[in-house]
């Protein structure tokens, strides 16, 4: 073969050689597997967890044989740029120990991801060293101690879960900043202060279960799931008024106050948690004009245990589980909820203790058995139908005492 036509050849296989052969004949960087010793001397499989039993470093290469490792080719050496710690089956009690520091010596590492166990201590401060990190996931374990302010400078970072350990401090308003950032999971933890102005466009903010407090401060366009349930937070919902893209909204059991705004009540926003806060006002008398759809399987409005005041209105009609119950609602009900509860559209509307006068339903209407209809204590006596799916908490006094409803 002619030397020309025989160094093409060579230059066209070496080319389009399998990226799976090249690593074969390629080594883990020298610094990596010194990472990776480190990381496995700070951790351990708890009794019934099997994860380290594949990383035997006397293996020719970790790459193929390590469980939870990912590597790539860069420059000539195998780099680790996914690592799972942990199996994450549900039959796994997962790892206990600590976060070695040595997470921060894998350099082109992009997930780093934890699976639940009792790993214990702090979060390292130089993983905000890993720039090329883009998904950090360390949950349900026992992590404690602030969320390093370090992680505000992982610019390509899209989602940081860190929820149900024990963390403690405030939210560093750089994290809120990220430009790439999509997804940021805090829930169940101890956080503290008030949640910084959030300018990254998120799609997924959850903070649920914290010790966060003060306003709902200016939030981004993007969000569809927003989550502050159980905490200390108060103030007015007007920062929620141009969030046209929420599908989920939970800010139960909380301190605010004010009315709801009318953008809320939209069949596209399929899960609205409102109840135990202090909010007033009305519903609103019609849905959005601009919106055709209408609420569907699986939709869920709860509004209960608030001072909401005034007639029910028919906005919120097809909803398959209402609870209007605990506030200050007046008049007859609507008898386009009736017929939603007959057609089993709607399978669950509470609405005791109010100081409703009438409801549309009468003896020879039939409900079907999964449907759940709670009118007690309220100001009328309630048709049979509707006194015997009630919760424990509606209480066994079937109307309000009549000087209660006169008042209204």
């Amino acid at each position: 073969m002619d030397q020309p036509h025989y160094t093409s050849l060579i230059f066209f296989i070496l080319l389009f050689l399998p990226l799976s052969l090249q690593q074969q004949n390629s080594k883990l960087s020298i610094s990596d597997l010194i990472a990776l010793k480190t990381i496995k001397a700070s951790l351990t499989d708890i009794p019934g967890s099997t994860f380290f039993s594949s990383w035997d470093f006397t293996a020719p290469n970790p790459c193929s044989s390590f469980s939870g490792l990912t590597c790539s080719l860069i420059s000539s050496s195998l780099r680790v740029t996914t690592l799972s710690l942990g199996t994450g089956l549900s039959d796994s009690p997962g790892l206990a120990g600590s976060l070695s520091f040595a997470l921060s010596q894998l350099t082109e590492l992009t997930q780093l991801v934890l699976f639940p166990g009792l790993v214990t201590g702090p979060i390292p401060s130089k993983l905000g060293k890993l720039t090329n990190l883009r998904v950090i996931s360390l949950t349900n374990n026992r992590l404690t101690g602030p969320i390093p302010t370090s992680l505000s400078s992982l610019t390509n970072l899209h989602t940081l879960d860190l929820s149900y350990n024990q963390l403690t401090g405030s939210i560093a308003p750089g994290l809120t900043e990220l430009a790439q950032l999509k997804v940021l999971i805090l829930a169940s933890n101890s956080l503290s202060g008030e949640l910084p102005t959030v300018s990254a466009q998120l799609l997924h903010l959850d903070l649920k279960r914290n010790r966060l407090n003060g306003k709902l401060p200016l939030l981004p366009l993007s969000l569809r799931y927003l989550s502050v349930s159980e905490n200390t937070m108060w103030g007015p919902l007007f920062p929620l008024d141009s969030l046209s893209e929420l599908v989920y909204l939970d800010l139960s059991m909380n301190k605010f106050s004010g009315p709801i705004p009318t953008s809320l009540f939209n069949p596209t926003l399929s899960s609205l948690l409102l109840q135990r806060n202090n909010l007033s006002g009305g519903l609103p008398q019609n849905a959005d004009p601009t919106t055709s759809s209408s609420y569907g399987d699986g939709s869920i409005v709860d509004l209960s245990h608030n001072f909401l005041s005034g007639e029910i209105s028919t906005v919120l009609v097809g909803v398959e589980s209402l609870f209007l119950n605990n506030n200050r609602l007046i008049g007859t009900v609507p008898k386009e909820y009736t017929k939603s509860l007959c057609l089993g559209t709607t399978k669950t509307l509470y609405l005791q203790h109010n100081f409703l006068t009438r409801i549309n339903l009468e003896d020879r209407m039939k409900l079907p058995d999964t449907t759940s209809l709670c009118l007690r204590y309220n100001c009328m006596v309630p048709p049979p139908v509707g006194v015997t799916a009630c919760p424990a908490s509606a209480g066994s006094q079937i109307s309000r005492p009549a000087w209660q409803c006169y008042k209204v």
